[in-house]
């Protein structure tokens, strides 16, 4: 028995969807078995749901953003009131003042979660 493609799934699961009827009563009509429509329907919208989180999104003045950061912590800093640290989960620590250029610190913090 050949395999069945991921693109054939893909279809199957999205005519089940528009369907209406149970994961039973769709691969009843299928000849397959509901656990594995169900899987492919998870595996499929967890792939689509990795896809939509990596793809990068415009910032307001064009740049892109990178990836999510793990952030630990902020708190003030020794380096004055109006100044904080930014303490990456990889125990870097990155001292920011009061006045900062706002880009210059993305470009810092994107390449320093791309080197973590």
């Amino acid at each position: 028995m050949a395999r069945t493609s991921r693109q054939e799934w893909s279809k199957r699961v999205e005519r089940w969807a528009d369907s209406g009827l149970t994961a039973r009563e769709f691969a009843a009509e299928l000849g397959v078995n509901p656990h594995t429509l169900a899987h492919w329907k998870w595996l499929l919208r967890s792939e689509s749901s990795r896809t939509t989180k990596s793809k990068r999104t415009p910032t307001r003045r064009g740049a892109s953003k990178s990836r999510r950061l793990p952030f630990v912590e902020l708190a003030r800093s020794a380096i004055g009131a109006d100044g904080f640290e930014v303490v990456l989960a990889t125990g870097t620590t990155v001292r920011v003042p009061a006045r900062f250029d706002a880009d210059a610190l993305g470009q810092l913090l994107g390449v320093l979660g791309r080197t973590s």
